[in-house]
């Protein structure tokens, strides 16, 4: 290793020498020139180039003005959450603010290119040290980014902060390839314990039925209920590789790695219905895709989500079956003291088909009952 580093610093110093000669080279060359001695003929295509540069400016801009346009059907309409407007804000702040000088400074330089083209007999001025000038061209660019710093940084603390004590506790697996919603159950929006060891073909997510909160939880494969106007929190994780859970609509994003849990929480203010309404598509419907490359599979790893009002939704979430009622062989690995607690969360009992049988009997004792009737007479 000490070799190798010795040949690496021979070599940078065998380059530094002969970059270091060559710039010795061309500071006399510019040195030994003079007005005299520079030729005053204008160069061949001097006035094209410096008209190109205009051309080239005015078409440039002609360009970015028409492919916004072009492409403002295919942007995302408004976003449907609270924080996401927010976001939305944000980024055209930064844009307005990053765009108007870059344009300014792009249409100065080529203008300039054209302006000073060469001509026989111009000289140019230089300004050796302008304190003055690199104060300004110091200050505004710093003050500028430290604007850009803090409101993205006060709009990151706010949007990572805590989620508030009633939000409503989802979890999202991600697997190749397809997600998992867990909801914290039909009675006490409680999310039970996990354990990766429990995965097998139907507990898909591990759920760890020796916690008692675990009872009453249930999963959904195809589709992500939520309600409007209250606080939502996403307990994010994977199963295999990495995933991303982006709902763009609502500028929900969070990678899902395994191993590591994540989340996101998130107020969505527009209901399904409300968003088909405001953009004229009666089918639109949200849709929760992974955005990082997970596989073959990635391109159609994607949910539907249905936002709605909360007493629809607490509707729906009383409508959905446990996992017990859904796999009730489960209940031998409830631990015996909570056995009776989840007795209640089994399918219900069948009852047995007794009224054939009963009028059956009915029946032959209306039978029996006439031939002793007939045998008195």
């Amino acid at each position: 290793m000490v070799y190798i580093i010795g040949i690496l610093t021979l070599v940078f110093l065998v380059l530094t020498v002969m970059v270091v000669a060559r710039l010795r080279n061309v500071v006399k060359g510019v040195n030994a020139g003079t007005e005299e001695t520079r030729p005053e003929n204008i160069p061949s295509g001097n006035r094209w180039n410096a008209n190109l540069f205009i051309l080239f400016t005015i078409l440039s801009l002609i360009a970015v003005v028409g492919t916004h346009i072009a492409a403002r059907e295919d942007l995302l309409p408004v976003a449907s959450s609270v924080h996401g407007r927010r976001l939305d804000d944000l980024f055209w702040f930064s844009m307005g603010v990053l765009a108007i000088p870059f344009v300014a400074v792009n249409v100065v330089l080529f203008y300039f290119a054209y302006k000073y083209q060469y001509k026989p007999g111009r000289v140019a001025t230089y300004y050796p040290e302008n304190h003055k000038l690199e104060i300004i061209w110091t200050a505004i660019p710093a003050v500028v980014m430290a604007l850009l710093v803090f409101t993205g940084w006060r709009a990151w603390s706010d949007i990572t902060s805590d989620a508030p004590a009633d939000a409503e506790v989802i979890e999202i697996v991600g697997k190749q390839f397809n997600w998992i919603a867990r909801y914290g159950g039909v009675e006490d929006n409680r999310l039970g314990n996990y354990n990766f060891k429990l995965i097998d073909a139907q507990n898909e997510v591990g759920i760890d039925l020796s916690d008692e909160s675990s009872l009453d939880d249930f999963t959904n494969n195809t589709e992500l209920h939520i309600p409007a106007g209250k606080p939502v929190l996403l307990k994010i994780r994977a199963r295999d590789v990495l995933h991303s859970v982006f709902i763009p609509h609502m500028r929900v994003k969070m990678d899902a790695v395994p191993g590591m849990p994540t989340k996101f929480w998130f107020v969505a203010d527009k209901t399904t219905n409300e968003i088909r309404a405001e953009l004229g598509k009666p089918d639109f419907d949200y849709e929760l895709a992974c955005t990082e490359i997970c596989g073959r599979g990635h391109f159609a790893m994607r949910m539907r989500v249905i936002v709605e009002d909360e007493a629809s939704y607490r509707r729906w979430v009383s409508e959905q079956k446990t996992f017990l009622q859904t796999y009730p062989e489960y209940l031998a690995k409830v631990p015996d003291n909570l056995k009776s607690k989840a007795m209640k969360y089994l399918p219900e009992p069948t009852a047995p088909a007794t009224a054939p049988a009963d009028s059956a009997t009915a029946e032959n004792a209306g039978s029996a009952g006439a031939g002793a009737s007939a045998s008195v007479r």
